[in-house]
């Protein structure tokens, strides 16, 4: 069963568009974004600038408003924008650090901020995030929300460390593989929605139903991720394709082929996640070939299908609004992106 609800030419690609209820809240980030993130250090200073000049599509702030104004009529929520910035920090940060441990190049198809300024410094600006993060977190005195934000912040580090046990490892299977999705990637959208939830503060059943909206859209963007890397161009992508091949990353396509695939086939797989030294840039567009040809693709996209609806359906208690529109076309809007 397909997840988009609505006809392919209905479905809006345009995040600005699915946005727009929240706009208002959004422009109120971006200035917190840029008064919270100034230091004395002017390091500090050029790399954030840099990160905001590269942009992004601010997903998980953007739940975060749509949940609390859906569950709250629209009306005010203090501290939201706040919390929104610091989820934002929280997530420009892994981002610092992931590029610097995948030794990346290219991310929003602008260089990334380690090949500009240097791994070292890209490490200790993310670490001034964090920091900045937990800075901000307990301004609201708020037990619950220290405790969704800096439970998420510790999981979101044992899924890079996971993450990194399963590189070059061809015995990594689709619940390991989903145990990283779950930590590294799923578990910043469940907080952000469900911080939401709290702000507004909603019941406990419907704050329940936002953290597990959180977590099944957060799959559903790392599965498409997944599926683009092996589907879609550098530019659509805004970064290399087939990073995740030439990393010896087991994701998804490549556990397809492994499962499924010819003895030749799965050869080809073993090969390509152990990184031997004979996998050249000719053997890669081997492997990408065998990928895409293979039925992985069509497969990674059907579980983020059901994942997408998964999340729809932890919307049926919200009210009817357009801020609960918005999450329902960000559903579809997770599943068509090309980028």
């Amino acid at each position: 069963m397909s997840a988009i609800t609505s006809s392919p030419e209905n479905i809006l690609t345009d995040l600005n568009q699915i946005l727009e209820p929240i706009q208002e809240d959004m422009l109120v980030l971006n200035q917190v974004i840029g008064k919270r993130l100034t230091s004395e250090v002017t390091l500090i200073n050029q790399i954030s600038q840099y990160l905001v000049q590269a942009g992004g599509k601010r997903i998980r702030p953007a739940i975060l408003f749509l949940v609390a104004n859906a569950l709250n009529d629209g009306k005010a929520v203090p501290f939201s924008h706040d919390m929104a910035a610091v989820v934002e920090f929280i997530h420009t940060a892994t981002l610092l650090h992931d590029d610097v441990v995948d030794e990346s190049d290219l991310r929003r198809g602008r260089k990334t901020a380690n090949a500009v300024f240097g791994n070292a410094a890209s490490v200790l600006v993310g670490d001034f995030l964090y920091s900045r993060a937990f800075q901000m977190m307990v301004e609201p005195a708020e037990m619950v929300i220290m405790k969704i934000l800096s439970s998420a912040t510790n999981i979101i580090a044992e899924g890079e460390v996971l993450q990194l046990l399963n590189l070059n490892d061809p015995d990594v299977d689709e619940q390991r593989y989903r145990q990283v999705i779950l930590y590294k990637t799923a578990k910043l959208f469940e907080a952000s929605a469900e911080l939401g939830a709290v702000l507004a503060k909603a019941s406990a059943p419907l704050t329940q139903a936002s953290a597990q909206f959180g977590n099944h859209i957060g799959v559903t963007f790392q599965l498409v991720d997944d599926w683009l890397d092996y589907s879609a161009d550098a530019f659509a992508m805004g970064k290399n394709t087939g990073d995740d091949l030439r990393e010896g990353k087991p994701t998804l396509p490549l556990i397809y082929l492994l499962n499924h695939g010819s003895a030749k086939e799965k050869a080809l797989a073993q090969q390509a996640i152990q990184q031997v030294d004979t996998c050249d840039e000719a053997f890669f567009e081997e492997v990408l070939r065998t990928v895409r040809s293979s039925g992985a693709l069509e497969y990674t996209l059907e579980q983020a299908m059901l994942e997408a609806e998964k999340a729809r359906s932890c919307l049926a208690s919200f009210p009817e609004n357009a801020y609960t529109e918005a999450l329902q076309k960000l559903c579809d809007y997770s599943l068509a992106r090309s980028s």
